[in-house]
């Protein structure tokens, strides 16, 4: 899947990011994805990770402004940017949708030094989580929409 030509990340120079992305006969848009990959509003490990451990700020209110407590900073039809910050490290997810394929960018500023400590560590879970995410949103979708 090719990015879109104008780029949908607002960090400039990000400390860290990466990409996932995953196949799917899935047509549906880039916020219906986020909405189930991350829920509505933040579950309980949503909570203690992104909240407890990383201080982002992020509501448990349900909200067309939110999804998975994360604000969205930016949406269309083929993408949806979150954002979210704390006082050490600002965070972004973006969703792009395209034909055939789901993709998610993490990007990370480490606005303190103890971003740097702390976001590796957490980085190293989300590397392992985030492809069972796509996989996960592309089977509930497809199931729900049988």
């Amino acid at each position: 899947m090719q990015l879109p030509t104008t780029s949908w990340s607002a960090l400039d120079a990000p400390d860290y990011a990466d990409v996932f992305s995953h196949r799917s006969d899935v047509d549906t848009t880039a916020e219906h994805w986020a909405r189930v990959m991350f829920g509505n509003t933040p579950g309980l490990l949503g909570t203690l990770l992104f909240r407890g451990l990383l201080g982002l700020r992020i509501t448990h209110r349900r909200s067309r402004d939110t999804i998975g407590g994360w604000r969205v900073a930016a949406r269309t039809d083929e993408a949806v940017r979150l954002e979210a910050r704390s006082w050490f490290l600002t965070g972004e997810l973006v969703v792009l949708a395209a034909a055939g394929s789901v993709t998610l960018v993490t990007s990370m500023r480490y606005d303190r030094r103890l971003a740097a400590i702390v976001w590796p560590a957490v980085a190293f879970v989300h590397r392992r989580v985030a492809p069972g995410l796509l996989r996960d949103a592309a089977t509930a979708i497809a199931q729900k929409n049988r």
